[in-house]
C-alpha cells in the first residue's frame, strides 16, 4: 500500500505547476468553463499496472470536484485497450490534469512491468529480485513503490537505512576489515553489507563479520564458488549479486544459490507503459 505523505503530495503540486504554469491556454481558450465530460483511460499495451492513487490525486489535487474512480487496483496486470479508470467533472480540469496524470501512471507501470518480468523469470527459485538507488530524482519512493506492485523488493531506501560499504569507501579506508570495524564501532545495531569483486575480497567480508556479501559483476562459475564459501559460514550471511544481469541470465543468475538479485534497470531504464485519455460523452 502506497503511504501517501506531504513529500507526495509537494510532488504531485510540482509536477501540475511545471505543466499549467500560468494557466492551460489551450482549454481556457476553447473549452467553456462549465463543460462537463466523462473520460476514460485507456491501456495502450499489456503490463502491470502501478501509480493509479497517484494518477487519481493529481486530478483531485486540480480539482476536487472530479470523480475517479477504477475498478483495478496496482499490482493488477492490464491488458491492451481495457479502461483502467474512468472521470467525471469539468472538461478543462480533465484536459489540464491528463499529462500529469498519465505521466505518474505510464512511468510507474512500466517500472512495475518490468519487474514482474524478472519475478516470472526466477519464480520457482529461492532469489529475489531488488531494485536499487538508480532512480529518478525526486521519484525514488513512487519508484520503489513501482518495483514492489511489480512483485519484486526493496533494498535500502536511501543512504540512511544501511551501511553499503563499496569500492569507494574501502579504497578510502584502506581495506574491507578496517572499513567493516569501523562500520561496527560507530553503528553497532546497523546491518553491514560489503560489495566484493572476487574470492579473496569475499573471504575478507566473512571473516571480518559481514550480515551480507554482494557479489559484484562476477561471472555465473565465479558467483558459484562463492557462494559455496559463504554458505560453508557458520553465520547467516545474506548474498546479493548484481552487474550485468538481464532477462537472458537472470534465471541462470538465481539458480547459483543467491538470495537477492539487483537490478538497475528496473528503474532507470524501464520502458513507459502506454496509457491514453479520451473524452467519451459530453455534457453530463
Amino acid at each position: 500500500m502506497l503511504k501517501i505523505d506531504d513529500k507526495i503530495r509537494r510532488l504531485i503540486e510540482w509536477s501540475l505547476s511545471e505543466d499549467i504554469g500560468k494557466g492551460d491556454l489551450t482549454s481556457e481558450a476553447l473549452i467553456e468553463q462549465d463543460l462537463k465530460a466523462q473520460g476514460i483511460i485507456v491501456a495502450k499495451e499489456e503490463g502491470v499496472i502501478a501509480g493509479l492513487e497517484i494518477a487519481k490525486m493529481v486530478f483531485h489535487q486540480l480539482d476536487p470536484n472530479l470523480v475517479f474512480e477504477s475498478s483495478f487496483k496496482d499490482g493488477n496486470r492490464v491488458m491492451r485497450g481495457e479502461e483502467v479508470a474512468t472521470l467525471k467533472g469539468s472538461v478543462r480540469s480533465i484536459l489540464s490534469g491528463e499529462r500529469t496524470a498519465l505521466n505518474f501512471l505510464q512511468r510507474l507501470s512500466g517500472i512495475a512491468t518490468l519487474t514482474s518480468r524478472y519475478v516470472e523469470k526466477i519464480k520457482d527459485t529461492e532469489a529475489k529480485i531488488l531494485d536499487t538507488r538508480k532512480t529518478t530524482p525526486g521519484l525514488r519512493m513512487l519508484e520503489k513503490y513501482a518495483v514492489k506492485m511489480g512483485g519484486g523488493e526493496n533494498h535500502r531506501m536511501g543512504l540512511f537505512d544501511m551501511i553499503l560499504i563499496k569500492d569507494n569507501h574501502i579504497k578510502a579506508v584502506g581495506n574491507i576489515s578496517k572499513a567493516i570495524q569501523k562500520a561496527r564501532v560507530k553503528y553497532p545495531n546497523e546491518r553491514i553489507e560489503v560489495e566484493t569483486k572476487n574470492l579473496d575480497e569475499v573471504a575478507d567480508a566473512v571473516n571480518s563479520g559481514a550480515d551480507w556479501i554482494m557479489l559484484d559483476n562476477m561471472s555465473i562459475e565465479e558467483t558459484k564458488k562463492t557462494v559455496k564459501v559463504i554458505r560453508s559460514s557458520p553465520r547467516k550471511i545474506k548474498i546479493e549479486t548484481s552487474g550485468r544481469i538481464d532477462l537472458n541470465n537472470v534465471r541462470e543468475v538465481a539458480l547459483t544459490g543467491v538470495d537477492f538479485i539487483s537490478v538497475g534497470a528496473l528503474t532507470h531504464s524501464a520502458p513507459a507503459l502506454d496509457f491514453s485519455l479520451l473524452l467519451v460523452e459530453l455534457n453530463l
